[in-house]
């Protein structure tokens, strides 16, 4: 066949790889380091290595979407896939892209001191990176890498889950997602939303927030976990699949249950978004035994952290489905975050 004929190439929009793609990818990994004890796998946002009587877990994750307080967003959204193993956050390292037309020091300045100042709340050691002037960009662009550390007996590894186990999820979904939109497209919120819901959308980046360290360790200490995962891009509801895909177990997802906040609520109705599939970054999934349900709900409300029962585990051979008053659905990633399908028809 002539390159001319061809089939012709769709691209991927705006957003995660396709499930199935990147899981392809992923399979191409040689793993040939047995100090390794997690490598890349779909459903895992961290890497878990032997480091003596310790292991250390580390991530990496950019911030692309959001304009302001990138600094913020990297340092948490990195922290967030770190303790979801189990591990204190320890170290974080920087990549910052600055776009040539923007650059200048007072820019520069104010990420820098956004990343050390958040470290410094989470008793964390810039250690280094990399900082350059980047042609063909619009935006500036943060690349955090997060290093933790946890004694072997700590680690949390989601292969420990039982069938019966219940799914936990702490205060509520969209978190970020609802933050962005409020930040990013106020303009177009004025006139069909009260300033004051956009107001308190926008503050959700600090308050509850997007970090889940506080919640991943209070959980740690007060019941069995048996796995967390950290749902980000493609919301709650990839959350949800990559948890199933990667415990090797299936999920009943009951969607009565999950809780959404009214501005959340709001914004999303007027802006026809699906809160189920936008940006999740400020919610943890945890998956724990039937006992330690009361004992972890328990001790993660007397710190102000509001937690829902949301799911259970089913066999590995079942399908994992999403099941609310009026029937059901498979189970699947979200085939596009809604902040980037909403962003992408607002450049267009």
């Amino acid at each position: 066949m002539r390159p001319s004929d061809a089939p012709a190439q769709t691209a991927w929009p705006v957003g995660k790889l396709p499930a199935r793609s990147l899981q392809q990818l992923l399979s191409k990994l040689p793993q040939n380091d047995a100090r390794v004890l997690l490598g890349p796998r779909f459903g895992e946002d961290a890497a878990l290595l032997e480091a003596g009587d310790r292991c250390l877990v580390v991530a990496t994750d950019p911030v692309t979407f959001a304009t302001d307080r990138i600094g913020w967003y990297a340092v948490h959204v990195n922290a967030n896939d770190v303790v979801t193993l189990g591990a204190t956050p320890r170290w974080f390292f920087m990549v910052l892209l600055l776009p040539e037309r923007d650059a200048t020091h007072e820019l520069a300045d104010a990420i820098v001191s956004d990343v050390v100042r958040t470290c410094e709340q989470l008793g964390v050691t810039v250690c280094g990176g990399h900082t350059e002037i980047t042609p063909g960009l619009d935006r500036p662009i943060v690349v955090g890498q997060m290093i933790g550390e946890v004694s072997k007996s700590r680690v949390v590894r989601k292969d420990a889950v039982r069938m019966g186990d219940r799914v936990l999820l702490t205060r509520g979904v969209a978190i970020e997602g609802t933050a962005i939109l409020a930040r990013e497209m106020r303009d177009l919120l004025v006139g069909r939303v009260d300033e004051a819901t956009i107001d308190r959308a926008a503050g959700l980046l600090f308050e509850p927030g997007i970090g889940v360290t506080d919640a991943a360790l209070a959980a740690l200490e007060a019941g069995i976990v048996r796995a967390m995962h950290d749902p980000t891009e493609g919301g709650v509801q990839s959350g949800l699949a990559e948890l199933a895909a990667a415990c090797g177990a299936s999920l009943r997802v009951h969607t009565d249950r999950i809780p959404v906040l009214p501005e959340t609520r709001t914004i999303c109705d007027v802006l026809g978004v699906d809160p189920l599939r936008l940006m999740a970054s400020g919610a943890l999934l945890l998956v724990v035994p039937v006992s330690s349900v009361d004992p972890i709900t328990t001790a993660l409300g007397a710190r102000g952290i509001p937690v829902a029962v949301i799911a259970e585990i089913g066999t590995p051979t079942d399908t994992s489905r999403m099941l609310d008053p009026q029937g059901g659905r498979p189970l699947v990633p979200a085939e596009r975050d809604e902040l980037a399908r909403i962003l992408g028809e607002r450049k267009t």
